[in-house]
């Protein structure tokens, strides 16, 4: 039996690659702060949980022991965590370094951070240009980027078969800042329309954990050190994913498309772009990868998941906050009856 570690393992995509490999009998533990972050449902499955905070290198060290097969990293986001990641990986047969997409920039320098939107040509390749590595508050929406490729950069450089994968927009269950919610608190709210930024035209790729967790069984089993983009195999717009939260709840409502003249807070949703933001996943596919399913089949899970939290009223660790700002422009209702009281 084959046995893997991952670190930070209870958020959206640790748990999500947990529930994989165990169902398909790899001998998993899970590393993260609380305990009482444990997902019931992998404790059932046979995962352990490893408390280790992941700056102790000592009980990092300790827990990897005399090494695993697979090691996986979910919270490496500066070079510093980079190094100990790599001191780990010598002891692994294979190493994945969750990235992000947010590393790419267009021709003009913007990013998925900036303030001005990146146009890229067409889907984006792992060997478009990313933006300089550099060491500032990784936690910012200037140093993200830049963190994460300095972390890539010095895991490629250390020689060791460590795959990196950079995903789009991750949605699964466990999500701390769940985007579906836009649409499913609507719902809840019983809205009888929706009103679309861009007439809904927007896409910003999506990445279904799940896919992620497929992805990684592959690199397990064929270790190497490479760049993987890693998303959906279709890639919906806003109206798309609108329609797809509708229908899976059952709700019927009107649709609003708004041209781009319209006021700027209104339809607005975490799937807005100017210009579409694909990636391209033939080098994962190449590999032998194949998705556990499209956008409309994957998000089903998460979308039960927050619907059966806020029907028993859970904010604990699953709903986002009442006041969460992330959320906040998103429900402007007031604004919203009014324009439609003008134009209906």
């Amino acid at each position: 039996m084959a046995d893997a570690l991952i670190l930070g393992g209870t958020g959206v995509i640790g748990r999500a690659i947990a529930a994989h490999l165990a169902a398909a009998n790899w001998r998993v533990k899970v590393a993260g702060r609380n305990p009482d972050n444990m997902p019931a449902e992998l404790r059932t499955a046979g995962v352990d949980f490893i408390a280790a905070d992941r700056a102790d290198a000592a009980r990092l060290r300790a827990t990897i022991g005399d090494g695993v097969d697979l090691l996986v990293d979910c919270v490496c986001y500066t070079a510093t965590t980079a190094h100990s990641l790599v001191e780990l990986a010598a002891d692994a047969g294979s190493t994945v370094l969750m990235s992000s997409k947010a590393v790419y920039i267009d021709a003009a320098g913007n990013h998925a951070n900036s303030q001005v939107e990146p146009r890229f040509d067409g889907p984006i390749n792992e060997s478009a240009p990313t933006l300089t590595a550099n060491d500032i508050d990784h936690r910012s929406h200037a140093g993200y980027g830049p963190n994460k490729v300095a972390a890539e950069q010095i895991s490629l450089d250390s020689g060791l078969p460590i795959s990196i994968l950079r995903p789009s927009r991750v949605h699964g269950i466990g999500g701390s800042r769940p985007r579906e919610w836009v649409f499913i608190k609507r719902i809840l709210d019983r809205r009888t329309t929706v009103l679309l930024a861009r007439r809904g035209t927007g896409v910003v790729h999506t990445t279904a954990a799940a896919n992620i967790a497929a992805l990684v069984e592959t690199v397990a089993h064929t270790p190497g050190a490479r760049i993987l983009n890693i998303a959906d195999p279709d890639s919906p717009s806003a109206l798309d994913i609108s329609r797809t939260i509708a229908n899976h709840l059952d709700h019927q409502w009107n649709e609003v498309l708004l041209d781009d003249q319209t006021d700027d807070r209104l339809g607005v949703t975490p799937w807005d772009s100017a210009h579409p933001v694909v990636l391209d996943t033939s080098a994962a596919a190449a590999l032998g990868y194949r998705p556990t399913g499209d956008y409309a089949t994957t998000v089903a899970a998460q979308i039960d998941w927050l619907l059966d939290a806020a029907k028993a009223c859970d904010r604990s660790r699953i709903l986002p906050a009442a006041d969460d700002p992330y959320f906040g422009h998103f429900f402007d209702y007031t604004t919203e009856d009014r324009f439609l009281a003008r134009v209906c």
